[in-house]
């Protein structure tokens, strides 16, 4: 009777490891997060950030009023390829846009007004294979993925 248990819980095991393979849409690029939009990736705008002080405040800040990359969704997933970033250190910001140019605030002394980081949930599909999901509902407007400790963004926007 112990034996038939453990041959059960050993097949119910099986069976869920098999029912979590991802066969969606794979990535044509490394390191870029893809907006997912049913079985259609939509490549996000990778950008290298120029920092600006201004008064007190270190600023981000992105050519362009807006994203190439769209979505209708208020909580979006990306499928990511790694090979030198870790999906698992991206944090997303809302962006402000200011003379044609987008811009978050990534460090202030009077830290009242920095812009805080959009919790996002990173869940690994296979290997270097990823799906990252934003943990709450975005506004509509212009946001950006940063890999902590740079420059690199990846914006986005929700309408």
């Amino acid at each position: 009777m112990k034996i038939m248990r453990v041959l059960v819980l050993l097949v119910a095991a099986l069976s869920l490891m098999a029912a979590e393979k991802y066969n969606g849409p794979k990535p044509l690029k490394a390191d870029i997060p893809y907006l997912m939009h049913a079985d259609t990736l939509i490549e996000t705008e990778a950008v290298e950030a120029r920092e600006e002080t201004r008064k007190d405040a270190t600023i981000a800040v992105v050519p362009g009023a807006a994203a190439r990359a769209k979505t209708p969704l208020a909580e979006p997933i990306f499928i990511m390829r790694t090979e030198k970033l870790s999906a698992e250190k991206l944090s997303a910001f809302k962006m402000d846009v200011k003379n044609g140019n987008r811009e978050v605030v990534i460090s202030q002394k009077k830290q009242r007004n920095a812009s805080k980081p959009i919790y996002l949930n990173a869940t690994r599909l296979a290997d270097n294979l990823w799906k990252v999901e934003v943990d709450q509902s975005l506004e509509n407007g212009q946001y950006t993925l940063s890999p902590e400790g740079s420059n690199q963004t990846f914006s986005f926007e929700v309408y």
